[in-house]
């Protein structure tokens, strides 16, 4: 049987489509440039010198003052308490060309809708066909987005450690220690309060491996290599915070001034708090004494009553993830929206204060906020998908079910054995025919072989401690980075 058989062919389908299509047909342009976002567009010259009461002298002026050897003129500068009010005008197409990352931007979310499409159908087919002797390569694809959508992190955080001004580099680096921190107290937690998972799955994979090792002829040693595995994951886990810094600090911003923006609309102020909370709701799921142990037991007076059994609990943490992450992906155009508005809130704020102010610097301040819209809804975006994609990986590479019912077997590949290959037209020289067959039957003798060890070594226990504990660290870092920018613009902004 084929390691992959149909889900393959439509994989590739999918790789197809998406090749074709994009310059067609792309949702994350039409998420930008849809017409529900409304940019703020730069004033001109000669509209400031109009509000400033001056005239704006013109270029043959200015031409006769370099033939005079007077050279050139001063910059524009009026009043910073002018009456300006900027034109808003719809997001277009060619408005998205010149935008920073746009292609980053595009691709990415592109790939998120496709991972999507192909988890549904590998879900949906192994719901109706028995295929558990076939790769699940939505989990593959889910695997890809999250590698995927780091890489994107550090590509803009690289921008920052670029840019002259050190600010940004700092929060970054002061971010990651804090995170390597956090990730070696909640290494050092038992399993009874924080339910992972990694202590069975490193169990299981040390075993699993000192087994393989032992019939190749290799030396293991478990003790230190558990430790080195520890020290290595508290490292990664201070990378991936470095990585959630800007992106939690831009998620409080833009709640505090969407949650302004909607001050007449109760019911979108509760999603957007409901949104922000999120994360919270994902690390208390993960808290076996307030989760599992909560619902598994719930006290009722003198008795305790269960509400979930062990194996339905799993399936509704994922459900919870699944929906909570939903609602955030809902709510994008209103934190858009409240990041766009940052230009005239800009405007406003400079009215209030004296002196004067280069034209050119007003043009600048509120072109830049429009030029990195991309890079802001990345920020939003590539956290919860990350959260949503770990989680569906949680779920197909870790054996847990959607149903709420009781425990099914799960639906874990098992080793493929080798098969023939298959029937080749004759050729003419019977030499050849021979190579060619005793090459593919090694190939696909080695690939089978591979393939089984590795399902020996990687168990669903181990991806199920992996895949709960990346879904929890990304929660908690944009937790902590959100909940410091929300002290940081409530306080530290307003003193």
């Amino acid at each position: 049987m084929a390691l992959m058989g149909v889900q393959l062919v439509v994989s590739l389908l999918a790789v197809s489509i998406m090749q074709k299509m994009a310059p067609h047909c792309s949702f994350a342009r039409w998420l930008l440039c849809n017409g529900s976002l409304f940019r703020f567009k730069h004033p001109s010259e000669g509209e400031l010198c109009a509000l400033a009461g001056k005239q704006m002298s013109s270029k043959t002026s200015r031409r006769d003052r370099r033939q005079n050897g007077q050279g050139e003129p001063k910059p524009l500068t009026v009043p910073k308490d002018i009456d300006l009010h900027l034109e808003s005008t719809p997001v277009n197409v060619l408005d998205a060309l010149v935008l920073r990352f746009f292609v980053e931007y595009q691709w990415l979310i592109d790939f998120a809708v496709y991972a999507t499409g192909i988890y549904l159908f590998t879900e949906s087919y192994y719901f109706v066909v028995d295929a558990s002797k076939e790769v699940n390569i939505g989990a593959i694809w889910c695997v890809l987005m999250v590698f995927f959508g780091l890489r994107t992190l550090h590509v803009l955080m690289s921008h920052y450690f670029r840019s002259d001004e050190g600010g940004e580099r700092s929060v970054c680096l002061a971010f990651g220690f804090l995170s390597l921190l956090v990730a070696m107290l909640v290494l050092v937690v038992r399993e009874d309060y924080l339910e992972f998972g990694l202590e069975p799955g490193f169990t299981s994979v040390f075993d699993n491996f000192e087994a393989f090792a032992k019939q190749q002829g290799l030396e293991w040693s478990v003790p230190f290599t558990k430790l080195g595995v520890k020290l290595g994951l508290a490292i990664l886990c201070a990378f991936l915070g470095a990585l959630l810094a800007f992106p939690g600090l831009r998620l409080a911003q833009t709640h505090l001034d969407a949650v302004q923006m909607n001050a007449e609309r109760p019911i979108i102020q509760i999603l957007l708090h409901a949104s922000f909370l999120s994360p919270l709701i994902i690390l208390v799921l993960w808290v076996k004494p307030l989760a599992r142990d909560f619902l598994g037991n719930a006290p009722m007076g003198k008795t305790s009553v269960t509400l979930l059994s062990s194996s339905a609990f799993d399936s509704v943490r994922l459900w919870t993830i699944v929906v909570l992450c939903v609602l955030r992906l809902l709510l994008t155009r209103h934190h858009l929206q409240a990041y766009l508005n940052l230009a005239p809130k800009w405007v406003e704020q400079m009215k209030k204060e004296a002196g004067r102010i280069a034209a050119i610097d007003i043009q600048r301040k509120v072109t830049r906020v429009y030029c990195y819209l991309t890079v802001v809804t990345l920020q939003y975006l590539i956290p919860i998908l990350l959260v949503l994609f770990s989680t569906l990986a949680l779920k197909s590479l870790g054996d847990y079910s959607w149903r709420l019912g009781p425990e099914t077997p799960g639906v874990t590949p098992a080793p493929v054995p080798p098969t023939a290959p298959p029937a080749l037209p004759r050729l003419e020289d019977e030499d050849d025919l021979e190579d060619m067959e005793e090459d593919i039957q090694a190939t696909v003798a080695h690939l089978s072989e591979a393939f089984a060890a590795l399902r020996t070594v990687l168990t669903p226990v181990f991806f199920r401690g992996v895949f709960a504990f990346l879904t929890w660290w990304v929660a908690a870092c944009q937790l902590i980075s959100s909940l410091f920018g929300i002290y940081f613009h409530q306080y530290l902004m307003q003193s």
